[in-house]
């Protein structure tokens, strides 16, 4: 015996089909079937009830955009609609990462907005954070100093430093990470 609102393998399948033709109650009834499923599934991923709310709301606009890319084919309709949830799910984990400013000394830099080239020379010879920033790149480390010190956006570090804007993203990026590594 089956459990009432367990899917047979067509039915979401029929649902996404309907969607791709912009039937409205097809995405509600995908909803009632599999949202308590998928709340859970983005639950477990990002591990915050709030933020699972809004990947399963992001992802059921995806869902209803992208309908007409499902193919059977290559999987079930189920397996698709949770692909797309888990898929949104990580993707709100990685753009929610960053490295923690836990040195007090850069952090009061910070608050007084003090210049960023200052920011970076008034750490002291024995904080970690210097150590770890002296091992970037000269470009990357101004980068990250300029986000996070004097709190420019990406668009704005790129224009400051005569720099593509998907550079300046990869140098914070990978910077970030860099210095993650080492502070551990």
């Amino acid at each position: 015996m089956t459990a009432p609102h367990s899917p047979d393998r067509d039915s979401v399948a029929e649902l996404l089909a309907a969607c791709a033709e912009r039937d409205r109650a097809a995405l509600r009834r995908l909803f009632e079937m599999e949202g308590p499923s998928l709340l859970a599934l983005a639950r477990r991923i990002v591990r915050r009830a709030d933020v699972a709310e809004e990947v399963v709301q992001d992802a059921f606009v995806q869902i209803w955009r992208r309908a007409s890319s499902f193919d059977p084919a290559r999987g079930t309709g189920r397996g698709w609609v949770y692909a797309v949830v888990r898929n949104r799910a990580l993707s709100h984990l990685r753009d929610e990462r960053h490295v923690p400013v836990e040195d007090l000394e850069l952090q009061s830099y910070a608050d007084a907005q003090t210049d960023v080239d200052d920011a970076f020379a008034r750490l002291s010879a024995e904080s970690a954070l210097r150590r770890c920033l002296a091992r970037l790149d000269a470009k990357p480390r101004t980068s990250v100093l300029l986000a996070h010190v004097a709190g420019l956006s990406h668009g704005e570090i790129a224009e400051r430093l005569g720099a593509p804007l998907g550079t300046v993203k990869t140098w914070i990026r990978r910077s970030l990470i860099a210095l993650k590594e080492c502070m551990t």
